[in-house]
């Protein structure tokens, strides 16, 4: 009966070891798992829950704009930067909708700037004003440039019924550069300049006067100009640095520049429709290259010669009525 009870006991030690050990192991294989999971997702696990880990954006220790620099050892400067990354950094939609329209715009833009000598840096100020986008604010403002009616028509740009350059890219781009430079002739200084296209080289002066000092940086201005030059030096950052505030866009995914050929005319458009149906497009196609034309038809009184852009042959494709590829557009 003893030898009974202690071949029982050695049985039980035994069958406990290897309880344990497959214990040991089903553990060591969950923690594993766990920590390669944990890899993974590139997320730390605590209390078997998943944690978030949000970080400030990453501001450089020295930035310029226009090669202007900006003193980011004055805090409150700092602190306005800051802001400014954090913002777009983390409004994921409307960055990345710039980084794919920049793709388009820029290669447009760029060489306007630099025939008028503006600095490149000016390129996002279309960006910040309308995210590349030809809108129309509460206030009137139209195009990527954001012009007022006044202030368009002052820098060359025709405005009636039936044409608003404010919408055309490449003459709303000359009008911004001939402000720029007639702002800098008067401020001498590419910072002031930017900041007057946002609230305007008379109330800049003003201020400049009451305040009696000429550095934007020192400047009490009003919350969206105190915003606007550090906003272009974030979204000029994160443009030039995209990975390094998370942004991966393949080439595939950005919009691919325009591929056109332009018409001129001198004469008088009874119909925007005919004349685009005799060119192989539609009048939407028509409209989306030549978003300045405002009308239905060109009265043309004054014999202006106009240039109207349309798609290179094979580079859209249009589809008919029929739902189908249309031949008959050649596209």
């Amino acid at each position: 009966m003893n030898a009974e009870k202690k071949s029982k006991s050695y049985f039980q030690f035994f069958a406990g070891i290897v309880v344990g050990v497959l214990v040991l192991a089903v553990i060591g294989i969950y923690s594993s798992d766990r920590e390669i999971k944990s890899k993974q997702l590139s997320y730390p696990i605590e209390n078997n829950e998943i944690v978030h880990k949000i970080l400030l954006p990453k501001i450089p220790g020295t930035m310029e704009f226009a090669g202007e620099k900006v003193p980011l050892q004055n805090f409150e400067v700092k602190e306005r930067v800051q802001r400014e990354f954090l913002v777009n950094a983390f409004w994921y939609s409307a960055t990345i909708l710039g980084m794919e329209r920049a793709n388009r715009w820029f290669p447009v833009i760029e060489p306007i700037l630099k025939k008028y000598g503006v600095p490149e840096d000016f390129k996002y100020v279309p960006v910040i004003e309308s995210n590349l986008y030809n809108t129309t604010s509460y206030a009137g403002a139209v195009g990527f440039w954001q012009f007022t009616k006044d202030v368009a028509k002052k820098y060359g740009l025709e405005i009636d019924d039936q044409v608003d350059e404010r919408y055309n890219v490449e003459k709303s781009t000359e009008a911004a550069c001939k402000y720029l430079l007639h702002a800098d002739s008067i401020f001498h200084s590419w910072t002031l300049a930017a900041a007057s296209f946002n609230m305007g080289v008379n109330g800049l002066e003003k201020q400049i006067e009451r305040q009696e000092e000429h550095n934007y940086y020192n400047l009490l201005l009003s919350d969206q100009t105190s915003r606007y030059v550090p906003r272009l030096l974030a979204v000029k950052e994160i443009f030039t640095h995209p990975h390094t505030y998370g942004f991966y866009l393949t080439k595939d995914e950005l919009y691919p520049p325009l591929r056109t050929y332009a018409i001129k005319i001198k004469s008088a458009i009874d119909d925007w429709t005919g004349f685009a149906l005799s060119h192989g497009v539609n009048y939407k196609i028509l409209k989306y290259y030549n978003p300045w034309l405002r009308d239905t038809s060109l009265a043309n009184k004054k014999r202006i010669t106009y240039e109207i852009m349309l798609p290179l042959k094979g580079s859209i494709k249009i589809i008919g009525n029929d739902q189908k590829s249309d031949s008959l557009s050649g596209f």
